[in-house]
């Protein structure tokens, strides 16, 4: 186990993170996801982009996933300041 700190990264900082699930979501759960971006894909997946304070946040939003019935595709932690594909369709319908 290595003890060396990523410089890149900034533990005061919000890690950014695109949650995948199956199924569509209207925009009307923004608030509920924390004010993630929700964005659905032509495929039927929903991705729920954002900053996301810590690990026990994470949780929190993975366990309204679970709530929802929602199947989890993936989690996945972005690059700050990258400009990363944060989805492909339709944003917010």
């Amino acid at each position: 186990m290595s003890n060396n700190s990523d410089p890149t990264t900034n533990p005061s900082q919000p890690m950014l993170y695109q949650i995948r699930v199956k199924g569509h979501l209207g925009r009307e759960w923004a608030d509920w996801f924390e004010g993630l971006a929700i964005t659905l894909e032509e495929d039927g997946d929903t991705l729920l982009t954002g900053p996301v304070v810590d690990q026990a946040a994470l949780h929190g939003l993975l366990k309204k996933v679970r709530d929802l019935g929602l199947p989890l595709v993936s989690v996945c932690p972005l690059e700050p300041g990258s400009s990363a594909k944060l989805g492909t369709g339709q944003a917010d319908q």
